[in-house]
């Protein structure tokens, strides 16, 4: 692939990214501290990109990939999606509010699928051409945190048009992308089946991959008080910049993606993903008892364990998932637990945390935040437990090049 399609394929995931870091981190800060809303109204409004990713492998399977060229979908899906946002940040009401954020993650979600499907088609060696082009998904998330916390404007509707405005623009970028015809034309399986086949299915009646499915499942859970509530936490207890403050959450991705293989060789799967679990724990801790002022380390803290939290469980897993699935399975299987966690988990975690911040308001915008995050931690704490005593994994051949196929996922 030459210098100019990389560019190409580079700028598609820079905005692909930005439009999610330009509205989602502040979204529950302008649902609460503008709009006052409730906070269990912010966790389920925050909670629609959780059924945007339920639903996105169902459209992909049984539209993208039989009918439709792929750059022709994401720009159809992006425009549509951005006049869906703009009118989102015009919303008073919650009901109208939630309805038209709900069309816009229907049509956002699927659209990060698609953009990876459309740069794998480009490339010869997907395994070490992917990697640089996906980083610069990360880079557009950082840049829309740092600009919306440079312009002090996370408790405005202002993110969300920014955010709109880049996607219509994206919409019309992805048609000048390569044509990208679908692959199978109706061909095969049909239904649920061809998303979900029944082999890769029963890949969950194996103990190992049954508890790992499980406890991917359950972390979910806690992640969402992270995603849907930090912003707000931060604002409320006075730190400035706080959204581009968060962006050092990505930047430690970024880092910590460069050292799986290393702790991978050393560590194994298991103790990967525990570790990963561990961090959550930490992260929660921290937060708890962090404040602006004499602990404000440990709010950084915070925000940095982000690369252990993120990369050490979900990337560690999706290389657990490529060793376990034979060739043809692997599409299915990550798909399937994709469903599992950004989907299910953070469903139900987008319900749950929103009830556990509104039980411990104070007043519209004063909370007991050390309550609060310690609600996730030892949620987190005991999942970790009940992982490290139920998981074993005792096959450690192709982990080296488990570890070596660790090319970027998505980035939050």
């Amino acid at each position: 692939m030459n210098w100019m399609m990389r560019g190409r394929l580079g700028l598609m995931m820079f905005l692909e990214y930005f439009i999610w870091g330009g509205w989602y981190v502040t979204f529950t800060t302008w649902l609460t501290h503008t709009l006052h809303f409730s906070d269990t109204q912010a966790g389920v409004a925050a909670g629609a990109t959780t059924i945007g990713a339920m639903v996105s492998p169902f459209f992909v399977g049984l539209i993208a990939d039989r009918f439709f060229a792929t750059q022709r979908l994401l720009a159809a899906l992006h425009i549509v999606g951005g006049v869906a946002l703009y009118l989102t940040s015009q919303q008073k009401s919650f009901p109208a509010l939630y309805s038209l954020v709900l069309v816009y993650c229907l049509c956002y979600m699927p659209t990060m699928a698609l953009s990876n499907s459309l740069a794998f088609r480009q490339m010869r060696n997907p395994q070490t051409e992917f990697g640089p082009i996906r980083v610069m998904g990360t880079a557009g998330w950082i840049v829309a945190g740092l600009l919306i916390g440079y312009l002090r404007i996370e408790s405005t509707a202002v993110p969300m048009q920014m955010a709109a405005g880049i996607s219509v623009l994206m919409g019309l970028y992805c048609l000048t992308l390569p044509h990208t015809p679908p692959l199978r034309h109706g061909e095969g399986r049909t239904g649920i089946a061809s998303i979900f086949p029944l082999e890769a299915v029963k890949l969950l009646g194996e103990r190992s991959m049954a508890i790992f499915a499980i406890a991917s499942f359950l972390i979910c859970i806690p992640l969402q008080f992270y995603y849907a509530f930090t912003n707000p936490f931060l604002n409320e207890i006075g730190v400035t910049n706080a959204a581009g403050k968060m962006t050092g959450g990505q930047i430690s991705e970024l880092l910590c993606m460069l050292l799986i293989p290393w702790f991978f060789r050393r560590l194994g799967v298991k103790y990967m993903l525990v570790a990963g679990m561990l961090a959550w724990t930490l992260r929660y801790l921290f937060f708890a008892y962090g404040n602006p002022d004499a602990r404000v380390w440990m709010l950084w803290a915070g925000i940095l364990l982000h690369g252990i939290c993120y990369d050490f469980f979900f990337v560690t897993g999706q290389i657990y998932i490529d060793r376990k699935a034979s060739k043809e399975l692997r599409a299915a299987a990550q798909g399937l637990m994709t469903f599992l966690t950004y989907g299910a988990g953070m469903f139900v975690g987008s319900w749950l945390s929103g009830g556990v911040v509104d039980h411990y308001a104070a007043g519209p915008t004063s909370h007991n935040w050390t309550a609060i995050w310690l609600v996730p931690a030892v949620g987190a704490a005991v999942i970790l437990l009940l992982f490290l005593v139920t998981f074993s994994d005792r096959s450690r051949t192709s982990e080296v090049r488990g570890a070596e196929l660790a090319a970027e996922p998505i980035s939050r």
